[in-house]
């Protein structure tokens, strides 16, 4: 095949990323927004040595599972590749991701449990992280178009609550009245780098951080709080964050308060929550609230044990456990974080909990060293995974349970065949839907000693 050729090819699987697949003389053809079942006209866009890319140019059948996408921008946003395909077959996709990493990559072979999808697949998010960008001297904001920093203007995404929309416009038009500069990333000139929006599922507050390239500039937003305030009176804080770096991380490290405290509160788990805007804090709240719920039957605590909570967060997890063991452990690298978790702790009255702020893998050895055996580590780490240290000291703890929370099955997986190495069996693998009409997907897994 080359370039410009249109084949007829019939979708038989998905890509993690999204993209159908299909096979035209052995080759393996890959075609964003199909479906499995489609048989299309697809012209070849890129060719590689043993795949290529393709478009859809018409179809000779559309698959049973395709439907109308209910979002005007969804061919352009890189945010949402499943909006065309019905939300079963999504969950059915999701599932078959997790069982491919564990049997492909981990060479494991777990008990599955019935796939989780979520009850409420709009408006469930309960963070958002807009970049501004401009546009003929005008600030747009909206979201990055599939593998680029070309910003798609759209602030009414249906993933994030309705207000959320509302308070960027206000702030959007704000911008442009002031003729306050969005910020460039080639020229690296500009202002406003992104607008970032939390809310709390269950208290309704709200969080609005504006990530600004400098701090010196800070005046031209001293009208925008009592603005926002006056017209949306769920907000508790407002808050300036600087970035000058040219990467892709969104938020630096300096903070200023233009109105509140610099958190909000919330509910996790029947625990009163303080979040910072740079705390981890799971972005469907209802949804994780069952996945920790799951993960609590299979650590199986009682009230003589220790439970050590690695890449711990705001604690939220290890917290919500806290009243069922006898001593709590959490680590953190962030350490806004473990400033949170020690608060959420005391303001929960609970006393049985130490939270201690570094690299998992430094923390897992001084705790090995001082003799620490935790009878149940819980792990959360980032989309990364755990590092070799981690897993060897987690397995030289000898907990009788591991229970490992991912939000990316392939380094799930991964690390679980180490773990399986080091006297771990996987026993149970169960995929929960934090992330609707996205191809991101949680698994709670649990490993047991042999």
């Amino acid at each position: 095949m080359k370039k410009n050729d249109i084949i007829s090819l019939e979708i038989t699987d998905m890509t993690n990323e999204g993209n159908g697949v299909g096979r035209h003389d052995g080759m393996a053809v890959f075609v964003p927004a199909t479906a499995v079942g489609d048989v299309i006209d697809c012209r070849i866009v890129k060719v590689k040595n043993s795949y290529c890319y393709g478009r859809t140019e018409g179809f000779t059948k559309q698959s049973e599972q395709r439907i109308e996408s209910d979002c005007p921008v969804s061919k352009h946003c890189g945010g949402c590749s499943f909006r065309h395909i019905t939300y079963s077959e999504e969950c059915r996709i999701k599932d078959s991701f997790i069982r491919s990493s564990f049997e492909r990559i981990g060479k494991l072979t777990p008990e599955y449990l019935p796939f989780v999808g979520c009850e409420n697949i709009d408006g469930y998010r309960n963070k958002a992280q807009y970049p501004v960008a401009d546009d003929n001297g005008r600030a747009v904001c909206g979201f990055y178009a599939r593998r680029s920093h070309r910003v798609v203007e759209y602030t009414g995404c249906r993933l994030q609550p309705v207000i959320f929309s509302q308070i960027v416009d206000t702030i959007i038009g704000y911008v442009n009245e002031r003729h306050i500069s969005a910020y460039n990333e080639v020229k690296l000139t500009g202002l406003l780098r992104h607008i970032y929006l939390r809310m709390g599922e269950h208290s309704g507050q709200i969080m609005v951080c504006l990530v600004v390239r400098t701090l010196k500039k800070a005046k031209v937003f001293e009208g925008l709080a009592t603005l926002l305030t006056e017209k949306f009176r769920d907000i508790r804080t407002v808050i300036l964050n600087e970035n000058p770096k040219n990467t892709n991380v969104i938020l630096g490290d300096r903070v200023m308060a233009l109105y509140g405290d610099s958190r909000i509160n919330d509910i996790m788990c029947g625990r009163d929550i303080s979040i910072s805007p740079l705390s981890f804090y799971q972005v469907n709240t209802v949804q994780a609230e069952l996945l920790y719920r799951r993960a609590a039957v299979f650590a199986q605590l009682d009230e003589n044990m220790t439970l050590l909570d690695l890449y711990c967060g705001t604690g939220t997890i290890g917290l919500s456990m806290a009243d069922k063991v006898k001593k709590l452990i959490g680590v953190e690298i962030v350490q806004p974080a473990i400033d949170n978790a020690v608060m959420n702790a005391e303001n929960n009255g609970i006393t049985n909990a130490e939270f201690i702020c570094g690299d998992a893998g430094s923390i897992a050895k001084i705790l090995y060293d001082r003799g620490e055996r935790p009878d149940v580590i819980i792990a959360d780490p980032a989309r990364k995974g755990c590092d070799r240290a981690s897993l060897e000291y987690m397995a030289k703890m000898s907990p009788d349970r591991i229970v490992m929370i991912s939000c990316d099955h392939t380094t799930a997986a991964r690390d679980c065949a180490i773990l399986n190495e080091l006297g771990y069996s996987c026993e149970k693998v169960v995929g929960y839907d934090l992330f609707p009409r996205t191809t991101h997907v949680e698994t709670l897994i649990l490993l047991k000693k042999r």
